[in-house]
Protein backbone atom coordinates (compact mmCIF):
# COMPACT_ATOMS: atom_id res chain seq x y z
CA UNK A 1 0.00 0.00 0.00
CA UNK A 2 1.40 3.50 -0.84
CA UNK A 3 2.75 5.35 2.18
CA UNK A 4 0.19 8.08 1.51
CA UNK A 5 -2.46 5.89 3.10
CA UNK A 6 -0.71 4.54 6.17
CA UNK A 7 -0.59 7.70 8.24
CA UNK A 8 -2.80 8.52 11.23
CA UNK A 9 -6.18 9.81 10.22
CA UNK A 10 -8.59 12.32 11.61
CA UNK A 11 -12.31 11.93 11.13
CA UNK A 12 -14.90 14.65 11.58
CA UNK A 13 -15.55 13.50 15.15
CA UNK A 14 -11.79 13.02 15.86
CA UNK A 15 -12.10 9.30 16.49
CA UNK A 16 -9.44 6.84 15.40
CA UNK A 17 -10.56 5.18 12.18
CA UNK A 18 -8.95 2.93 9.62
CA UNK A 19 -5.92 4.84 8.26
CA UNK A 20 -6.62 3.55 4.74
CA UNK A 21 -9.96 5.40 4.61
CA UNK A 22 -10.73 8.97 3.56
CA UNK A 23 -13.84 10.91 4.49
CA UNK A 24 -15.70 13.09 1.95
CA UNK A 25 -17.24 15.95 3.87
CA UNK A 26 -19.74 17.05 1.23
CA UNK A 27 -20.23 20.82 0.90
CA UNK A 28 -18.70 22.54 3.96
CA UNK A 29 -20.88 25.36 5.23
CA UNK A 30 -24.01 23.97 3.59
CA UNK A 31 -24.40 20.78 5.63
CA UNK A 32 -27.88 21.80 6.76
CA UNK A 33 -28.97 21.98 3.12
CA UNK A 34 -27.57 18.59 2.06
CA UNK A 35 -30.96 16.90 2.00
CA UNK A 36 -32.42 19.70 -0.14
CA UNK A 37 -29.43 19.70 -2.48
CA UNK A 38 -29.96 15.98 -3.02
CA UNK A 39 -33.22 16.73 -4.89
CA UNK A 40 -31.64 18.52 -7.90
CA UNK A 41 -28.77 16.01 -7.86
CA UNK A 42 -31.25 13.14 -8.02
CA UNK A 43 -33.20 14.85 -10.83
CA UNK A 44 -30.04 15.55 -12.83
CA UNK A 45 -28.82 11.98 -12.33
CA UNK A 46 -32.15 10.58 -13.51
CA UNK A 47 -32.19 12.93 -16.51
CA UNK A 48 -28.65 11.84 -17.38
CA UNK A 49 -29.53 8.14 -17.37
CA UNK A 50 -32.87 8.48 -19.18
CA UNK A 51 -31.68 11.03 -21.75
CA UNK A 52 -28.43 9.36 -22.72
CA UNK A 53 -29.90 5.84 -22.83
CA UNK A 54 -32.66 7.22 -25.06
CA UNK A 55 -30.05 8.70 -27.41
CA UNK A 56 -28.14 5.40 -27.54
CA UNK A 57 -31.28 3.33 -28.18
CA UNK A 58 -32.66 5.67 -30.85
CA UNK A 59 -29.38 5.87 -32.77
CA UNK A 60 -28.78 2.11 -32.48
CA UNK A 61 -32.26 1.18 -33.71
CA UNK A 62 -32.52 3.72 -36.55
CA UNK A 63 -30.23 2.91 -39.53
CA UNK A 64 -30.81 6.41 -40.91
CA UNK A 65 -28.93 7.81 -37.90
CA UNK A 66 -25.81 5.71 -38.45
CA UNK A 67 -23.87 8.80 -39.51
CA UNK A 68 -20.64 10.27 -38.08
CA UNK A 69 -22.29 13.10 -36.15
CA UNK A 70 -24.67 10.70 -34.38
CA UNK A 71 -21.94 8.13 -33.74
CA UNK A 72 -19.93 10.88 -32.02
CA UNK A 73 -23.06 11.74 -30.06
CA UNK A 74 -23.27 8.11 -28.92
CA UNK A 75 -19.67 8.32 -27.73
CA UNK A 76 -20.55 11.46 -25.79
CA UNK A 77 -23.60 9.78 -24.23
CA UNK A 78 -21.59 6.72 -23.22
CA UNK A 79 -18.93 8.88 -21.55
CA UNK A 80 -21.60 10.96 -19.79
CA UNK A 81 -23.24 7.83 -18.41
CA UNK A 82 -19.93 6.45 -17.17
CA UNK A 83 -18.96 9.76 -15.55
CA UNK A 84 -22.37 10.00 -13.88
CA UNK A 85 -22.09 6.49 -12.42
CA UNK A 86 -18.65 7.46 -11.08
CA UNK A 87 -19.98 10.41 -9.09
CA UNK A 88 -23.74 10.48 -8.50
CA UNK A 89 -24.21 7.35 -6.31
CA UNK A 90 -21.53 8.42 -3.79
CA UNK A 91 -22.70 12.03 -3.93
CA UNK A 92 -26.26 11.03 -3.05
CA UNK A 93 -24.99 8.79 -0.25
CA UNK A 94 -23.15 11.79 1.22
CA UNK A 95 -26.11 14.16 0.88
CA UNK A 96 -28.70 11.68 2.17
CA UNK A 97 -26.85 9.75 4.86
CA UNK A 98 -23.55 11.52 5.42
CA UNK A 99 -21.85 8.33 4.19
CA UNK A 100 -18.61 10.01 3.21
CA UNK A 101 -16.22 7.18 4.06
CA UNK A 102 -14.28 5.98 1.04
CA UNK A 103 -11.30 3.65 0.90
CA UNK A 104 -7.98 4.93 -0.40
CA UNK A 105 -8.10 2.66 -3.44
CA UNK A 106 -11.70 3.66 -4.22
CA UNK A 107 -10.74 7.33 -3.86
CA UNK A 108 -7.88 6.93 -6.32
CA UNK A 109 -10.11 5.01 -8.72
CA UNK A 110 -12.84 7.67 -8.56
CA UNK A 111 -10.27 10.42 -9.08
CA UNK A 112 -8.81 8.63 -12.10
CA UNK A 113 -12.11 7.84 -13.80
CA UNK A 114 -13.81 11.21 -13.21
CA UNK A 115 -10.93 13.22 -14.67
CA UNK A 116 -10.25 10.68 -17.44
CA UNK A 117 -13.91 10.74 -18.55
CA UNK A 118 -13.86 14.56 -18.60
CA UNK A 119 -10.79 14.47 -20.83
CA UNK A 120 -12.42 11.89 -23.11
CA UNK A 121 -15.52 14.07 -23.39
CA UNK A 122 -13.42 17.06 -24.39
CA UNK A 123 -11.76 14.97 -27.11
CA UNK A 124 -15.14 13.87 -28.46
CA UNK A 125 -16.36 17.49 -28.52
CA UNK A 126 -13.26 18.35 -30.54
CA UNK A 127 -14.04 15.46 -32.93
CA UNK A 128 -17.60 16.77 -33.31
CA UNK A 129 -16.21 20.19 -34.22
CA UNK A 130 -14.03 18.50 -36.86
CA UNK A 131 -17.14 16.71 -38.13
CA UNK A 132 -18.94 20.05 -38.59
CA UNK A 133 -15.87 21.54 -40.28
CA UNK A 134 -15.68 18.72 -42.83
CA UNK A 135 -19.47 18.73 -43.40
CA UNK A 136 -19.56 22.46 -44.17
CA UNK A 137 -16.13 23.20 -45.66
CA UNK A 138 -15.61 19.92 -47.58
CA UNK A 139 -19.10 18.45 -48.08
CA UNK A 140 -18.14 16.41 -51.17
CA UNK A 141 -15.34 14.65 -49.25
CA UNK A 142 -17.37 14.12 -46.05
CA UNK A 143 -18.12 10.43 -46.64
CA UNK A 144 -14.53 9.63 -47.65
CA UNK A 145 -12.90 11.50 -44.76
CA UNK A 146 -15.15 10.40 -41.90
CA UNK A 147 -15.38 6.69 -42.60
CA UNK A 148 -16.38 4.10 -39.99
CA UNK A 149 -12.71 3.20 -39.53
CA UNK A 150 -11.73 6.82 -38.86
CA UNK A 151 -14.60 7.25 -36.40
CA UNK A 152 -13.55 4.09 -34.56
CA UNK A 153 -9.97 5.34 -34.38
CA UNK A 154 -11.11 8.69 -33.03
CA UNK A 155 -13.03 6.88 -30.30
CA UNK A 156 -9.92 4.87 -29.42
CA UNK A 157 -7.80 8.04 -29.38
CA UNK A 158 -10.29 9.69 -26.99
CA UNK A 159 -10.07 6.74 -24.59
CA UNK A 160 -6.28 6.43 -24.79
CA UNK A 161 -5.70 10.17 -24.47
CA UNK A 162 -7.83 10.49 -21.34
CA UNK A 163 -6.27 7.39 -19.77
CA UNK A 164 -2.66 8.35 -20.53
CA UNK A 165 -3.03 11.92 -19.30
CA UNK A 166 -4.49 10.63 -16.02
CA UNK A 167 -2.03 7.75 -15.63
CA UNK A 168 0.55 9.76 -13.61
CA UNK A 169 -2.10 10.92 -11.13
CA UNK A 170 -2.30 7.80 -8.89
CA UNK A 171 1.51 7.59 -8.73
CA UNK A 172 1.89 11.28 -7.86
CA UNK A 173 -0.76 10.95 -5.15
CA UNK A 174 0.86 7.73 -3.90
CA UNK A 175 4.16 9.53 -3.16
CA UNK A 176 2.47 11.97 -0.77
CA UNK A 177 2.07 11.64 3.00
CA UNK A 178 -1.14 12.65 4.75
CA UNK A 179 0.10 13.27 8.28
CA UNK A 180 -2.71 15.45 9.61
CA UNK A 181 -6.11 14.73 8.12
CA UNK A 182 -7.85 12.40 5.70
CA UNK A 183 -11.01 14.51 5.70
CA UNK A 184 -11.60 15.80 2.15
CA UNK A 185 -13.75 18.96 2.08
CA UNK A 186 -15.44 17.95 -1.16
CA UNK A 187 -18.18 15.75 -2.59
CA UNK A 188 -15.80 13.53 -4.58
CA UNK A 189 -12.07 12.75 -4.72
CA UNK A 190 -11.01 15.76 -6.75
CA UNK A 191 -7.28 15.83 -7.46
CA UNK A 192 -6.35 19.20 -5.94
CA UNK A 193 -8.70 18.75 -2.98
CA UNK A 194 -6.73 15.62 -2.03
CA UNK A 195 -3.36 17.23 -2.77
CA UNK A 196 -4.13 20.12 -0.38
CA UNK A 197 -4.35 17.62 2.51
CA UNK A 198 -0.83 16.34 1.94
CA UNK A 199 2.28 17.18 3.90
CA UNK A 200 5.55 17.95 2.15
CA UNK A 201 6.27 19.09 -1.38
CA UNK A 202 3.18 19.06 -3.61
CA UNK A 203 4.65 21.09 -6.48
CA UNK A 204 4.87 18.10 -8.88
CA UNK A 205 1.14 17.44 -8.32
CA UNK A 206 0.23 21.08 -8.88
CA UNK A 207 2.36 21.34 -12.03
CA UNK A 208 0.87 18.10 -13.33
CA UNK A 209 -2.70 19.26 -12.66
CA UNK A 210 -2.13 22.59 -14.42
CA UNK A 211 -0.35 20.97 -17.37
CA UNK A 212 -3.07 18.34 -17.88
CA UNK A 213 -5.80 21.00 -17.75
CA UNK A 214 -3.99 23.19 -20.30
CA UNK A 215 -3.31 20.23 -22.60
CA UNK A 216 -7.00 19.33 -22.62
CA UNK A 217 -9.07 22.49 -22.13
CA UNK A 218 -6.55 24.86 -23.73
CA UNK A 219 -5.64 22.77 -26.78
CA UNK A 220 -9.17 21.50 -27.42
CA UNK A 221 -10.81 24.92 -27.08
CA UNK A 222 -8.20 26.45 -29.41
CA UNK A 223 -8.79 23.76 -32.05
CA UNK A 224 -12.58 24.01 -31.70
CA UNK A 225 -12.39 27.79 -32.06
CA UNK A 226 -10.13 27.43 -35.11
CA UNK A 227 -12.56 25.00 -36.74
CA UNK A 228 -15.42 27.46 -36.27
CA UNK A 229 -13.35 30.27 -37.77
CA UNK A 230 -13.00 28.17 -40.93
CA UNK A 231 -16.70 27.28 -40.76
CA UNK A 232 -17.68 30.96 -40.45
CA UNK A 233 -15.49 31.85 -43.45
CA UNK A 234 -17.07 29.09 -45.54
CA UNK A 235 -20.60 30.08 -44.53
CA UNK A 236 -20.05 33.77 -45.31
CA UNK A 237 -19.01 32.83 -48.83
CA UNK A 238 -22.39 31.27 -49.51
CA UNK A 239 -24.55 33.49 -51.71
CA UNK A 240 -27.92 32.39 -50.39
CA UNK A 241 -29.19 33.55 -46.99
CA UNK A 242 -31.16 30.32 -46.71
CA UNK A 243 -28.02 28.26 -47.34
CA UNK A 244 -26.12 30.23 -44.68
CA UNK A 245 -28.91 29.73 -42.15
CA UNK A 246 -29.09 26.00 -42.88
CA UNK A 247 -25.32 25.58 -42.57
CA UNK A 248 -25.17 27.46 -39.26
CA UNK A 249 -28.24 25.57 -38.03
CA UNK A 250 -26.37 22.28 -38.26
CA UNK A 251 -23.81 23.68 -35.78
CA UNK A 252 -26.35 24.96 -33.25
CA UNK A 253 -26.53 21.83 -31.11
CA UNK A 254 -22.76 21.43 -30.98
CA UNK A 255 -22.22 25.07 -29.98
CA UNK A 256 -24.78 24.73 -27.18
CA UNK A 257 -23.09 21.57 -25.89
CA UNK A 258 -19.69 23.30 -25.98
CA UNK A 259 -21.04 26.21 -23.92
CA UNK A 260 -22.72 23.84 -21.46
CA UNK A 261 -19.56 21.76 -21.05
CA UNK A 262 -16.73 24.30 -21.06
CA UNK A 263 -18.32 27.27 -19.27
CA UNK A 264 -18.61 25.60 -15.83
CA UNK A 265 -15.26 23.85 -16.42
CA UNK A 266 -13.50 27.18 -17.00
CA UNK A 267 -15.25 28.84 -14.04
CA UNK A 268 -14.26 25.92 -11.80
CA UNK A 269 -10.67 25.92 -13.09
CA UNK A 270 -10.06 29.65 -12.64
CA UNK A 271 -11.79 29.99 -9.26
CA UNK A 272 -9.85 26.96 -8.00
CA UNK A 273 -6.48 28.40 -8.98
CA UNK A 274 -6.95 32.15 -8.71
CA UNK A 275 -10.08 32.69 -6.60
CA UNK A 276 -8.41 32.65 -3.19
CA UNK A 277 -11.17 34.77 -1.69
CA UNK A 278 -14.01 32.71 -3.17
CA UNK A 279 -15.79 30.70 -0.41
CA UNK A 280 -15.04 26.97 -0.37
CA UNK A 281 -18.67 25.97 -0.91
CA UNK A 282 -18.71 28.04 -4.14
CA UNK A 283 -15.67 26.10 -5.40
CA UNK A 284 -17.40 22.81 -4.66
CA UNK A 285 -20.76 23.84 -6.13
CA UNK A 286 -19.04 24.92 -9.36
CA UNK A 287 -17.16 21.61 -9.53
CA UNK A 288 -20.44 19.72 -9.14
CA UNK A 289 -22.19 21.88 -11.75
CA UNK A 290 -19.38 20.94 -14.15
CA UNK A 291 -19.93 17.22 -13.47
CA UNK A 292 -23.73 17.09 -13.22
CA UNK A 293 -25.21 19.56 -15.70
CA UNK A 294 -23.53 18.72 -19.06
CA UNK A 295 -24.41 14.98 -18.95
CA UNK A 296 -28.04 15.82 -18.14
CA UNK A 297 -28.44 18.66 -20.65
CA UNK A 298 -26.49 17.30 -23.65
CA UNK A 299 -29.16 14.76 -24.74
CA UNK A 300 -31.88 17.39 -24.20
CA UNK A 301 -30.06 19.85 -26.45
CA UNK A 302 -29.61 17.32 -29.25
CA UNK A 303 -33.12 15.95 -28.74
CA UNK A 304 -34.73 19.38 -29.03
CA UNK A 305 -32.51 21.05 -31.66
CA UNK A 306 -31.88 18.07 -33.97
CA UNK A 307 -34.89 17.31 -36.14
CA UNK A 308 -33.77 13.76 -37.04
CA UNK A 309 -33.37 12.68 -33.40
CA UNK A 310 -36.58 14.40 -32.33
CA UNK A 311 -38.59 12.63 -35.02
CA UNK A 312 -37.01 9.23 -34.24
CA UNK A 313 -37.68 9.60 -30.49
CA UNK A 314 -41.34 10.31 -31.19
CA UNK A 315 -41.47 7.35 -33.59
CA UNK A 316 -39.92 4.99 -31.03
CA UNK A 317 -42.42 6.02 -28.35
CA UNK A 318 -45.33 5.73 -30.79
CA UNK A 319 -44.10 2.28 -31.77
CA UNK A 320 -43.96 1.30 -28.09
CA UNK A 321 -47.49 2.59 -27.48
CA UNK A 322 -48.74 0.70 -30.52
CA UNK A 323 -47.19 -2.52 -29.24
CA UNK A 324 -48.79 -1.94 -25.85
CA UNK A 325 -52.24 -1.49 -27.42
CA UNK A 326 -51.86 -4.72 -29.41
CA UNK A 327 -50.84 -6.62 -26.29
CA UNK A 328 -53.81 -5.30 -24.33
CA UNK A 329 -56.16 -6.29 -27.12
Amino acid sequence: MPRAFVQPMESPNHTNLDPSVFFLLGIPGLEQFHSWLSLPVCCLGTATVVGNITILVVVATEPALHKPVYLFLCMLSTIDLAASFSTVPKLLAILWCGAGHISASACLAQMFFIHAFCMMESTVLLAMAFDRYVAICHPLRYATILTDTIIFRIGVVAMVRGSILMLPCPFLIGRLSFCQSHVIPHTYCEHMAVVKLACGDTRPNRVYGLTAALLVIGVDLFCIGLSYVFIARAVLRLSSHEARSKALGTCGSHVCVILISYTPALFSFFTHRFGRHVPLHIHILLANVYLLFPPALNPMVYGVKTKEIRERVVRVFQRGQGTGVKVSE
